[in-house]
Parts: C-alpha cells; structure tokens; sequence
C-alpha cells in the first residue's frame, strides 16, 4: 500500500518539523534530517526516525521532501556531494516544498530529470498554524502523472493543486507571497486607524472580517497584532527574501508591482531595524514607528 511507502524529509524547522510529522501520523515510514540536531532530536520524539546526514536519510527513499529556506539552499541539498541527487534512487519522487526562484526550481527539475527522478515544486501557504494542522495550500509545478503519484503524500499536508509545468509553483508562490504581504501592511494600518479613532479593536477586527475585508490574515494573525506579538509563525526575514523573488521575477516579465514593491520596501526596513526573527505581521511596528513620527 502506498503508506508503507519511505519518505526522506530534508529541513525540519518551523514548517518542515510539523509537515514530518503529519507524515508520519498519517502512516508513512519517515526519515528526518536537519542541520540542528535539537530539531532531529524533536523530530524523533514525534514517533519519526532522525538520521544525521542527507544522505543517510535519502538512500532508499520513495520520496524525497525538501523544505528549506531559500534557493542556494536547495541547490545546495540537491546538487552538493552527498545531497539528494547523490543518493536518490532513479525512479524517486523528489518533491521541494521550500519557496524559491522560478528558474532555481526549473533547474532542479531539469538536472533531476537527467538522473532518471521525478521532481516537483511545491512550495506551500499557511504557516506554522497551516502546518500543524495539515491544511496548507500546495503549489505545485511539474508532470501531471507525477502529481498524481504524490497525491497521498500531499494528503496529510493540505491541498494540492497542480498550476502548470515546473516552476509554475513556484511563480504562485511568488504571487501568494505578494497578496500576503499586501493584505498584512493593509490590517496593520487598518489597526493604527482604528486604535487612533478609540474603536474598540477586537470588535473592529472581528466585524472587518465578517465582511469582503476578511481574510486568513485576519484570522490568523489579527489577536495577535492587536495585543503587539509577533511571536514567529513566518520571519520578516523569510518574507524579506520571498519578496525579493516576486520583484525579481516582475522586473524580468515587465510587470509593475507598485504596491508590492513598496511593502517590499517596508519588509527590508524591518529586516535592517534588527527584526528579521519576529513574524510578518511585525509589519505593524513599521506603522507604529510612522505614526508616532506624525504626532
């Protein structure tokens, strides 16, 4: 039965960890590895097998989940001696769930494809909260008949949906990452307006998401906003990176993003304040400092 079948599953942190582990609830036999051994050791203490090298968490594998944080990453456990291609057995579905460049994931998959594996980009939404409770939303580019052999393997993960050849998950993610940013700056200055004006804020909040202005952001990050934690369930240092992705790649198809350009702007402000570690919806400090600047 395809449950019986071995995932090897590279990078375990704050989204990977919790993915591993749905994986292995839901019946798959699961090899874990990280760079933090703290995270293996986690990992292991979810019924999961932590091993201490790619390489040994590879050999053997059905498939392979990478989910790490950026494009040399990936490049880097897949290409580098010892990394995934190295040890990945002709036939695997090599499937990577990190967000990176369009053209980084096309390159994977084209160098896979040369060593006989089936590769897909799946980059997913949601957070940390999606990933513990198994209903993130996956991107995925790639071979229609590949899709298909990973659908059990997404199951526990959320929803999958296919959008197109390789790297086409990877251009939705970009966009994803473009309308999450948007739609954070917006509540963000949405509660300094309410604040400002002595509303009552969680039931500001709470009606503003009963209507066309509701949102996952809302749902997910508005308590939290409200009482200033930004506790990370994604870092402004990861955002920062993602909308460097999403510039990028407008700038080479020619499209303007004027406002996502300019939360670009805010994200990396963040980043040099010092607060890449705290989560996305920090955007709000931003608007804080802006607004005691006005009075």
């Amino acid at each position: 039965m395809s449950q019986t079948r071995t995932i090897a599953f590279v990078g375990l942190g704050i989204m990977g960890l919790p993915m591993a582990a749905n994986l292995v609830s839901a019946g798959f036999a699961v090899r874990g590895y990280d760079r933090s051994p703290q995270q293996t050791d986690r990992f292991a203490g979810k019924g999961g097998t932590a091993v201490s090298s790619p390489a040994e968490a590879v050999a053997g594998a059905d498939v392979v989940i990478t989910m790490v944080p950026d494009s040399p990453d990936v490049e880097e456990a897949m290409f580098s001696t010892g990394g995934v291609f190295d040890n990945a057995a002709p036939g695997a579905l090599v499937i990577d769930m990190s967000t990176i460049r369009p053209d980084t994931a096309r390159t994977v998959a084209e160098e896979g494809a040369k060593r006989g594996l089936r590769v897909l980009d799946a980059p997913v939404s949601g957070g940390e909260a999606g990933a513990v409770e198994g209903v993130l939303s996956i991107m995925v580019g790639g071979d229609a008949a590949d899709f298909d052999a990973a659908a059990d393997v997404f199951g526990p993960l959320g929803t999958a949906v296919l959008v197109g050849p390789s790297g086409a998950g990877q251009t939705v993610k970009a966009a994803n990452q473009l309308i999450v940013a948007g739609n954070i700056q917006l509540v963000a200055e949405a509660l300094v307006f309410l604040e400002a004006h002595g509303v009552e804020t969680e039931a500001g909040l709470r009606v503003l998401n009963g209507g066309l202005a509701g949102s996952t952001v809302l749902t997910r990050k508005g308590e939290a906003m409200r009482h200033r934690r930004f506790e990370p369930g994604f870092r402004i240092a990861l955002h920062d990176k993602d909308m460097g992705i999403v510039t990028a790649a407008a700038r080479e198809a020619g499209v303007p993003i004027p406002m996502g350009a300019l939360v670009a702007q805010f994200i990396g402000a963040l980043r040099a304040q010092g607060h890449g570690g705290l989560d996305h919806s920090a955007l709000l400090k931003l608007v804080d400092q802006l607004t005691a600047e006005q009075k």
